[in-house]
């Protein structure tokens, strides 16, 4: 299972954070968002991926982000159609596409996606179309018909350290974890100590160390 920590901000708090070798950095395009990048990504090791996440955004407002800052993978948040999926992924890089979850999910809006997206992402449903600080009912997610992987975010900290180890051990098809909002000090600012606090609690986990 990978880690991605998403929502990055300045390039002192960037460099923080790759230090702890996360798989993923998130950076947000999205103007409405507390979060949304305007700056400079530093140079990162070669094996961070780089990963833009847009809310219904154009083909080529994504293409542009892709050339200037190298994203190897493309978060959609929005109400991207199968097609525009399909057309982010032919620019070469991995798509994950986010559904929205409260109390209960109708695994069926995925079916169009299937082939088209390298992972769903399921996230908490609010206010905002991330980032609301709180976690869905992941017991929904013992209904899952696919296939394909996914990534488990919303409102994930260092309460959700045993569910997190649980569902790593079920058979379900859990890509990666999404950290956000639960290791801010203040938006797009992450706290180190924190993410490295529950990193040491879940890796040997994810190592199959439990």
């Amino acid at each position: 299972m990978k880690i991605k920590i998403c929502g990055m901000g300045s390039p002192e708090n960037i460099l923080e954070v790759a230090a702890l070798h996360p798989d993923y950095l998130g950076f947000i395009f999205f103007e409405k968002s507390a979060r949304n990048f305007t700056g400079e990504i530093p140079e990162l090791p070669a094996e961070i991926i780089k990963t833009g996440v847009f809310v219904n955004a154009t083909v080529d407002f994504v293409k542009e982000k892709i050339a200037r800052f190298g994203f190897g993978a493309v978060q959609l948040h929005g109400k991207e159609s199968p097609e525009f999926c399909d057309e982010i992924k032919a620019l070469g890089v991995s798509v994950f596409k986010v559904f929205s979850i409260k109390e209960d999910f109708d695994f069926d809006v995925l079916k169009p996606f299937e082939g088209k997206v390298d992972y769903f992402l399921f996230d908490t449903k609010g206010a905002h179309p991330g980032g609301n600080g709180y976690v869905f009912d992941w017991g929904v997610l013992k209904k899952y018909p696919s296939a394909t992987p996914f990534i488990l975010s919303g409102g994930i900290g260092l309460d959700q350290v045993e569910a997190v180890k649980e569902i790593i051990k079920s058979d379900l098809p859990v890509y990666a974890l999404d950290l956000n909002s639960k290791f801010e000090v203040s938006p797009a600012q992450k706290d180190k100590e924190l993410l490295e606090k529950f990193l040491n609690k879940i890796r040997p986990s994810l190592e199959g160390e439990i």
